[in-house]
């Protein structure tokens, strides 16, 4: 490209300048050719003969072997420009070439290369145009993306709408959780409780209990309240269902339970009707009270 340039340059002076290219076996060649030529070597025989002499009988097959090779890294730009690199010894054309491509290509790009082009296109260059642009708009769509990422608040939000003041941490009130599923007891199997469920539910029918189960006050087994199901003592249900024995000894809390729950309501007392917060009271002469303006504009009592 250089000695094209310079159109003015002769042969000699070409050969001249390439030598000082060449080095080991290259410049051994070179001196050769040299002595038996002198000056008769033109630069079209010589140029011709370096390129005989020097080129890679296995290139277009490394460059076959590269271009198998080449995926996309993240960079449309980058990967388009080596497989043009390696194109010019492979000659891939047409359905040769698209497949390489499609297979080096991620699926974000293929889904927006079909979203966009779906008509043949009638050269090669069209396809790498396309492809080129599809690459590029998938990159600045995750670009766009991590920048979003960024400018996301750190604080969540309350129900409110509120941010959470970071001075102020919110007090946790919870008990921390077992590590592990093994550590945590059951209520059931406990002194004074049920082994299973299925034990305090014997005799009970699905329906009558799934109806207990819905208040969150109600025993699931009996339907009565100030227990719960897995330490119910009841023997009946409140639909008159006959209920298992409990086998452990109730303990004192639970001794109180069943007290308040088998105290009836005392419905003796009547309540008292409600009354006026003020009483009124009749006046004998309630004119006197009454303010009246005289003739002369001033208050007559």
């Amino acid at each position: 490209m250089y000695l094209g340039f310079y159109l003015e340059t002769v042969d000699r002076q070409k050969i001249t300048w390439i030598r000082t290219f060449l080095t080991d076996t290259a410049l051994v060649w070179h001196l050769h050719r040299y002595r038996e030529l002198r000056d008769n070597d033109t630069w079209v025989n010589y140029s011709a003969a370096i390129r005989a002499e020097y080129r890679n009988e296995g290139e277009a097959a490394d460059a076959q072997l590269k271009l198998g090779q080449l995926q996309y890294q993240g960079s449309i730009r980058t990967y388009l420009t080596e497989f043009r690199a390696l194109n010019i010894f492979t000659r891939a054309t047409g359905e040769a070439l698209r497949e390489k491509i499609d297979l080096a290509m991620t699926t974000e790009i293929l889904r927006m290369w079909f979203a966009h082009y779906l008509e043949e296109f009638a050269d090669d260059e069209g396809f790498l145009q396309a492809t080129y642009q599809a690459g590029l708009q998938v990159e600045r769509m995750k670009v766009l993306e991590k920048a979003r990422e960024t400018m996301r608040p750190t604080c969540t939000d309350d129900k409110k709408g509120g941010k959470k003041d970071p001075g102020h941490p919110k007090k946790d009130t919870q008990q921390p959780r077992p590590a592990n599923n093994s550590e945590r007891k059951s209520p059931w199997g406990q002194p004074g409780r049920w082994a299973t469920k299925e034990e305090a539910l014997k005799g009970v029918a699905t329906q009558e209990h799934e109806e207990y189960f819905r208040s969150p006050e109600s025993c699931g087994c009996c339907g009565q309240k100030f227990h719960c199901t897995y330490e119910c003592f009841a023997h009946t249900t409140r639909r008159d269902t006959t209920l298992s024995k409990a086998l452990w000894k109730a303990t004192a809390a639970v001794r109180e339970k069943r007290k308040r729950s088998e105290e009836p309501e005392d419905d003796s007392v009547p309540k008292q009707q409600k009354v006026a917060a003020v009483e009124t009271t009749e006046l004998e002469d309630p004119q006197a009270f009454l303010l009246w303006p005289d003739s002369s504009g001033e208050l007559d009592f």
